[in-house]
């Protein structure tokens, strides 16, 4: 057990130090690694939102997939599976990155928004372990969205081949991709290709390995007693924080925040909503990504649902900007929350009625 703390956090120390470093290579600031906000700009490369200056396919997204499934293979642990209410994680994905949209940024952004000064982080903290509380009350309940089962080795390999294609398409950047104008906005800040592939490689088999999931951290936290995987966020908080005091990217304060608004009551509801959805689909955005990478079609279809969820966010005013929420916005995250609390009373109640 020891050994596996120790592992967990050298882990994280590692991942806060890649994370830093892709912003002095060139990715935003306060986002080296944004599950939400990467797959947000590769929904719009793919002509799935029409925002121009969020349109851009990420390397970093395509190495984490693809480092789960290579030490996945190598460890014997690539085992499709799926089958397990599709419509419902489809659902809550889209939701969830509605949340994660409204705060600016998924539970990893978040711990390095915070590594770089952000006080606006801390209220989407609260916010998100509120959430997760919420969902845990769900879980002791009896919550559950019935087994998976097992899949065919090809249907575990699709997701992992569409990132190869994927990469593809960023390299050769056919007339149909579309990218962010240099200067044009956040699509248009990112590290060279070889550079964020290797970063999310890295990160992709270190996650794997330890299982890193911040969702996971506190409600295991929470039902169990355990803190294993939150000491791995520790970690990742403290050496971002290291490296942006080193490099001058810590700026502590509120306003004036890259890619991030003051509005507290909603950076507080928006990740309350990514908190209780994400608990419910068992895992962060960061998590469902590696499962994917794993065989795991329960946590594609989740990430099918994440991008969905970003197209319908910025093809209808859903998502917050540097101004502050929309109208839309705070209505879409307010029905996210009735949606997902629905969600969770009924798969409690089949499990009572079982």
């Amino acid at each position: 057990m020891k050994k596996e703390k120790t592992t967990i956090v050298v882990a994280g120390l590692l991942i806060g130090v890649i994370a830093a470093m892709l912003v002095f290579f060139g990715n935003p600031a306060n986002m080296g690694f944004c599950i939400a906000c990467f797959l947000r700009d590769t929904t719009g490369a793919l002509g799935l939102h029409s925002a121009a200056a969020v349109q851009y396919i990420r390397p970093e997204i395509i190495g984490l997939v693809l480092g789960a499934c290579i030490v996945s293979l190598i460890t014997k642990e690539f085992r499709p599976r799926g089958g397990s209410a599709p419509v419902t994680r489809f659902t809550l994905g889209a939701f969830a990155m509605i949340g994660c949209l409204m705060f600016l940024g998924c539970p990893f952004r978040m711990i390095l928004r915070l590594a770089g000064g952000d006080g606006n982080a801390l209220l989407g903290l609260a916010g998100f372990v509120a959430g997760i509380l919420t969902g845990t009350f769900f879980l002791k309940k009896g919550y559950t969205l019935k087994r998976s089962y097992k899949m065919p080795n090809l249907e575990g390999g699709i997701f992992p081949a569409f990132q190869i294609v994927m990469l593809l398409l960023l390299v050769l950047a056919p007339a149909f991709i579309h990218f962010t104008e240099p200067e044009g906005g956040p699509g248009a800040k990112h590290a060279a290709i070889l550079i964020a592939l290797a970063a999310g490689l890295i990160v992709g088999a270190l996650a794997q390995r330890t299982r890193l999931c911040m969702v996971g951290g506190i409600r295991d936290a929470v039902l169990f007693g355990e803190f294993k995987l939150l000491f791995g966020f520790v970690a990742i908080l403290v050496s971002a924080l290291i490296v942006n005091v080193a490099l001058g990217y810590f700026h502590p304060g509120f306003a004036g925040q890259s890619v991030a608004h003051t509005d507290g009551l909603w950076n507080a509801l928006g990740m309350y909503l990514a908190g209780f959805a994400c608990v419910l689909l068992g895992g962060c955005p960061l998590r469902q990504l590696i499962l994917s990478g794993e065989g795991n079609t329960d946590s594609v279809v989740t990430v099918l649902g994440l991008m969905a969820g970003a197209a319908f966010a910025h093809n209808f005013g859903l998502a917050a900007s540097a101004d502050g929420p929309t109208a839309n916005g705070k209505i879409a995250v307010v029905i996210g929350i009735v949606v997902v609390a629905v969600i969770g009373s009924i798969n409690s109640m089949r499990k009572v009625e079982a």
